[in-house]
């Protein structure tokens, strides 16, 4: 049993920002993001922002901004074309404040989720992420922009290189691979060159290893978490000493992405519009990018919409599941489709408890990883409801936008370029309530937990 401290002898909750934190964090992580993306929106309406010194309409402005700060990359107008090198810096700074700060206010609920449970709920928690107290919040920002800026710097090292050889003058090249590296490891999916990532070699864009790789492992590494990332620099040589999320969101995102990779590759393999004018090697490369990408990473090495339909809806079942919890990446998270999967297992087995890794998943975990679940399909399924109904797209390309926008993916069939400004809206709200809805429901829902002194009896409805 949990060793909980008696209601009368709790602490109260002192005010400040502490405070504010612990009493309402689902409307502290709103609050900010709406405040942040008002700042953007404002910015991207003025004159200056436009490659034309004209003011873009204030639909194209909040979706623009909407789908930086949100790191989504879900475009209603080519990025390089329509914005200046001034609205090109706010985008891309949108991104990088938007990225950090998913990471941070993820980190800070899970903090004061860790601080209101049981005490060895709380030890395992503050074990896995290395968050003692409330008053280390300084250190643990310190921490998330030391590592995130180390590894955006890395892929622009790496990227530069690259660049420079396709013919780009240096300071353009710079740009280009800080903003690449920035925007793939924030899983944000915005580009800098007009019409998509460019041709820099004789051969398909597709067949770029030196391109395609980094900013493939960008948007895995992003998505991973900063939690996992923590723990890996640490204990990278003793897989055995990693804490069971940890654990969960390494498998798991490795099953995706290897499975994703085989089952597109399969798809796509003859599709001549696609995979096949590629060569083997190149095929395997464009395979594991395709699958990379619904992590929530939203860049493209060929036209998605030239695919088949078959594999626009594994694409959309991997942006569903999207990323790792307190990540850049959106989705319903590995870690709850990791949950759900063991609860089927259990029940299917006869086994009372969820169990992997030598160890045991609490059942309230496993009820908040339902109620994730049905949360995000119920705003999947009302999105498409309001798209439909607004636009004039068919089913699977509405379900395409609807999913990459509340997952924060960015990647797009066509649907979104073309939409009328009330679907600009319905999908600005969409990547608002993906970015910010899983998480802060998680921490609310987490924060509510408390002990009773009786429990009503037992009776088991009809199932199935």
């Amino acid at each position: 049993m949990d060793l909980e401290t008696p209601p009368s002898t709790r602490p109260r909750v002192r005010g400040g920002f502490a405070g504010f934190v612990r009493r309402s964090p689902a409307r502290l992580a709103i609050l900010a993001f709406v405040a942040v993306i008002a700042v953007f929106a404002v910015l991207l309406s003025l004159p200056a922002a436009t490659a034309t010194g004209e003011r873009a309409p204030l639909a194209d402005a909040v979706f623009t901004a909407v789908s930086a700060v949100c790191v989504t990359g879900l475009v209603v107008v080519d990025t390089a074309e329509y914005w200046s090198d001034f609205g090109e810096a706010v985008i891309i700074t949108g991104i990088w404040v938007g990225g950090f700060g998913v990471l941070v206010l993820a980190s800070l609920l899970g903090l004061v989720v860790s601080r209101r449970l049981g005490l060895s709920q709380r030890l395992l928690a503050q074990n896995e992420t290395k968050a003692l107290r409330l008053g280390d919040v300084g250190v643990l920002i310190r921490t998330v922009l030391v590592a995130s800026v180390a590894v955006q710097g890395t892929l622009a090292a790496v990227l530069l290189p690259r660049f420079l050889t396709g013919g780009e003058p240096f300071w353009d090249a710079l740009w280009h691979a800080v903003f690449y590296g920035i925007s793939s490891f924030n899983n944000a999916g915005f580009i800098s060159h007009a019409g998509g990532l460019p041709q820099l070699t004789d051969g398909p864009v597709a067949g770029d290893w030196w391109l395609s790789l980094p900013i493939a492992v960008g948007v895995v590494v992003g998505s991973l978490g900063f939690p996992v990332l923590l723990v890996l620099r640490e204990r990278w040589r003793r897989p055995r000493r990693w804490g069971l999320h940890t654990q969960m969101t390494v498998a798991a995102s490795a099953v995706l992405l290897l499975a994703g990779a085989v089952v597109i590759g399969a798809l796509e393999w003859s599709n001549d519009a696609t995979f096949g004018a590629l060569t083997w090697p190149d095929k395997l490369l464009a395979a594991f990018f395709a699958s990379a990408m619904p992590r929530s990473g939203g860049f493209t090495t060929v036209d998605i919409s030239e695919m088949y339909s078959s594999t626009w809806v594994v694409t959309d079942a991997l942006m569903f599941v999207g990323g790792g919890s307190a990540s850049t990446a959106g989705g319903i998270r590995v870690t709850t489709l990791a949950v759900l999967v063991l609860a089927v297992v259990a029940e299917a087995r006869g086994n009372r408890d969820a169990e992997i890794f030598e160890r045991r998943v609490p059942q309230g975990t496993l009820r908040l990883a339902v109620a994730v679940g049905l949360v995000g399909s119920t705003a999947v399924l009302l999105g498409t409801v309001v798209m439909l109904a607004v636009t004039d797209d068919s089913l699977d390309v509405v379900l395409f936008e609807v999913i990459s926008a509340f997952a924060t993916v960015g990647l797009s069939i066509g649907g979104t370029a073309d939409l009328p400004d009330a679907g600009k809206w319905v999908l600005s709200t969409l990547m608002v309530v993906g970015r910010t809805g899983t998480m802060t429901l998680a921490a609310a829902l987490a924060l509510r937990e408390s002990s009773r002194m009786y429990r009503l009896p037992e009776e088991r409805p009809i199932v199935g």
